[in-house]
C-alpha cells in the first residue's frame, strides 16, 4: 500500500476560540491593519483566519497631539489616542463592507466605563458582518484605558455585562501593565469571556534629552515589536495556568514562523499580527503558507495538536 508523502500530508488549520471557529489561527491585529479597505490590494483577506479593525469607540476621537509614533531599536512606540469616527460612522460606512467579507471580521470596542462596553456591544447586536467583539480594556494611551483590564472586579463586570448585552463571542484584550495578570485572566474567563487576547502594548516612554522632552505627545505610549516578544510569551503562560479552559490569542513581537510556533505552544490557540504589518503588508500570508510544514516538523496533523504543549524545565 502507497503511503502519503509526509509534504502532502493534509494538516487541519482550524481553531475554536469559545463559540468562534476560524479556519485557521493567523489573525491581523486591530490598529495595524486599518479597516482592511486600506489593505485588500496587497493581500488575500480571505485566506485570514479572522480581521480585527481599528478600535471604535461611542463617540468620535481625534485621537492624541503628535508625535504619535517613535520607532524604537526593537520596535514601536504609539501614542495614537484611539483616533476613530465613533460608532454611528462605523455601522453607516464599514459594516457593509465587512458584512460582504468572505473572512470573519472581530469588532474592537472601547469605552471609559463598564457602560460604554455594554452600550456598544448592545448597538452592535445582531448587525451583520460581525463574528465577535474584541474588549479592549488595555489601551495604555488613553486616559482611563487600562483601568477596567487592571481590576479583576471590574474586568469581570465589563465581559459580563458585554456578554448579556449581545449574543457574540466575546474575546478580552488584557493588558501586560499589571502586577498579577493571571487575577485578571481568571476573572475574564468566569465572566464567560469565550477567549483572551494577550497582549496589548506595554508602557513605554522615549526621550529627547537636548530638549528635556519626550517624544511622544502624550508623553508615553504603548510599545509593540518584538520587544515584547518575550512578555507576552510570559503573559500567555501566565494566563494558561489561571484560565486552562479558555482559549488564549497571543499578540505582541510575531513576525516569523518560528515566532507563531512559540506562541502556539506556549498556550495561544491562535495569533494576531500588529506591528509587522507595517513594515511588511503581506507578512500574514507569508506565515500562513509556512504554517503547515511547521506543524508537520513537530509531529502534528492539526494546531490543536500543539498548543499548550510546552514542558517546564522545573518538572
Amino acid at each position: 500500500m502507497n503511503s502519503t508523502p509526509a509534504a502532502e500530508t493534509a494538516v487541519d488549520l482550524r481553531v475554536r476560540l469559545g463559540r468562534l471557529e476560524l479556519a485557521n489561527p493567523i489573525l491581523v491585529a486591530s490598529g495595524t491593519f486599518g479597516y482592511a479597505r486600506e489593505m485588500e490590494g496587497l493581500l488575500d483577506l480571505s485566506r485570514l483566519g479572522g480581521i480585527l479593525p481599528k478600535t471604535i469607540t461611542r463617540d468620535p476621537r481625534p485621537g492624541n497631539a503628535p508625535w504619535r509614533t517613535v520607532e524604537t531599536s526593537a520596535g514601536l512606540l504609539n501614542s495614537i489616542g484611539l483616533d476613530n469616527d465613533g460608532i454611528e460612522t462605523f455601522i453607516a460606512h464599514h459594516l457593509p463592507y465587512f458584512a460582504e467579507l468572505p473572512t470573519p471580521v472581530i469588532v474592537s470596542i472601547a469605552g471609559k466605563s463598564i457602560e460604554d462596553f455594554e452600550s456598544l456591544a448592545a448597538q452592535l447586536a445582531d448587525r451583520p458582518g460581525i463574528a465577535a467583539l474584541e474588549l479592549n480594556i488595555s489601551c495604555p494611551n488613553v486616559s482611563g484605558g487600562v483601568d477596567l483590564g487592571a481590576d479583576a472586579a471590574k474586568c469581570r463586570e465589563v465581559v459580563t455585562r458585554a456578554r448579556n448585552a449581545c449574543g457574540f463571542p466575546i474575546i478580552a484584550k488584557l493588558t501586560p501593565n499589571v502586577t498579577r495578570l493571571g487575577d485578571i485572566a481568571a476573572a475574564a474567563a468566569e465572566a464567560g469571556a469565550d477567549a483572551l487576547s494577550l497582549i496589548n502594548t506595554v508602557l513605554g516612554m522615549a526621550v529627547d534629552w537636548r530638549r528635556r522632552r519626550p517624544l511622544l505627545g502624550n508623553d508615553m505610549g504603548g510599545l509593540s515589536g518584538p520587544a515584547i516578544k518575550p512578555i507576552a510569551l510570559r503573559c500567555v503562560h501566565q494566563a494558561a495556568q489561571a484560565a486552562p479552559s479558555t482559549p488564549l490569542i497571543g499578540i505582541g513581537g510575531i513576525a516569523t514562523i518560528d515566532d507563531v510556533m512559540e506562541f502556539l505552544v506556549t498556550g495561544a490557540t491562535a495569533v494576531q499580527i500588529g506591528t509587522a504589518n507595517y513594515y511588511d503588508p503581506t507578512v500574514s500570508m507569508r506565515l500562513l503558507d509556512q504554517l503547515p510544514a511547521a506543524l508537520r516538523e513537530a509531529g502534528a496533523a492539526s494546531v490543536a495538536e500543539i498548543v499548550g504543549t510546552l514542558r517546564s524545565n522545573r518538572s
